[in-house]
């Protein structure tokens, strides 16, 4: 019988008393949210991303409103994704959670926040979202209006029939910027543009966030401007005013001008990056998103 050698039973607990005692790292859950005519099955590179870089994170890509379901209004949308979100929400506790959302899907997450009293977003993700409107004659425009271009869609949208339509809820016209705050039965009013029974509320919960991180680039091809990414937007000359010169920035009618001046407003401009590619962008992820994901 071999020895019994109190040396070796040592060296073989230290390991495993160091790994009981070792704190356990956890990342936040992640909901995404898709945009325009997409569905969960197109961030499957996103989801080998986030799970390449944080083992274990719970992602939660949720299928809702897909491909032309997605032309529904975007109040309709809020609804159902917030319905979908809260139980994950819940389940998070106190820790919280990261909302990553994708083109016209972070305008659906800036109604969950604004709209949604308890909240526990930590970090609100958006990525190429037309965050001020959308205004430019794009290839999703001419497929969906095809009779329409960019200067005339507003006797279309800015209508109660155009306004069932979400790519309207946020169609910003420079040109007719009193008819767009008097009839944008979203955009208009998620920004306070115009009095807002809700508006004290709404800031209220928007500024729960811990963080916002806005992501867009020069050659996006279809937000238009793409400095809409980052809240920019044209004014009626369709020369572009930056974050900071935006009346909903000047006068804080949300937020933003708040959460900004808390230091927690990043913005990336990464040049290169088509609309469809954001999402399956290695390099995107690991610059603009993968460190806010903890």
């Amino acid at each position: 019988m071999a020895a019994f050698c109190p040396l070796a039973l040592h060296t073989l607990l230290i390991p495993y008393l160091a790994w009981l005692v070792a704190p356990t790292l956890s990342y936040k859950p992640v909901i995404v949210v898709h945009g325009l005519f997409d569905s969960s099955a197109n961030f499957k590179h996103l989801l080998e991303f986030i799970n390449q870089s944080h083992p274990g994170t719970n992602v939660s890509v949720l299928d809702l409103f897909d491909h032309r379901e997605s032309l529904q209004p975007l109040w309709k949308q809020v609804e159902g994704f917030r319905e979908a979100i809260y139980p994950i929400m819940q389940n998070a506790g106190s820790d919280g959670v990261h909302l990553l959302c994708y083109s016209q899907g972070g305008l659906i997450c800036r109604g969950i926040l604004q709209t949604m009293p308890d909240h526990n977003v930590d970090t609100f993700i958006s990525l190429s979202s037309p965050q001020m409107g959308q205004y430019g004659d794009t290839d999703y425009l001419r497929y969906l209006f095809p009779k329409y271009m960019k200067s005339n869609l507003y006797r279309l949208c800015y209508t109660q029939f155009g306004q069932t339509f979400s790519i309207c809820n946020f169609w910003n016209d420079p040109h007719h910027h009193d008819i767009y705050v008097n009839v944008s039965d979203f955009l208009a009013a998620l920004n306070s543009e115009r009095p807002q029974p809700n508006a004290t509320d709404w800031k209220k919960n928007f500024l729960r966030l811990r963080r916002m991180v806005l992501i867009g680039g020069p050659d996006d091809g279809v937000i238009t401007p793409w400095q809409s990414s980052h809240f920019g937007f044209y004014d009626e000359n369709e020369t572009i005013l930056e974050m900071k010169q935006q009346m909903v920035y000047r006068q804080d009618t949300f937020g933003l001008r708040s959460l900004d001046r808390r230091g927690a407003v990043a913005v990336y401009s990464v040049p290169g990056v088509l609309h469809t590619m954001w999402h399956s962008n290695q390099t995107v992820f690991k610059e603009c998103i993968e460190k806010w994901l903890t």
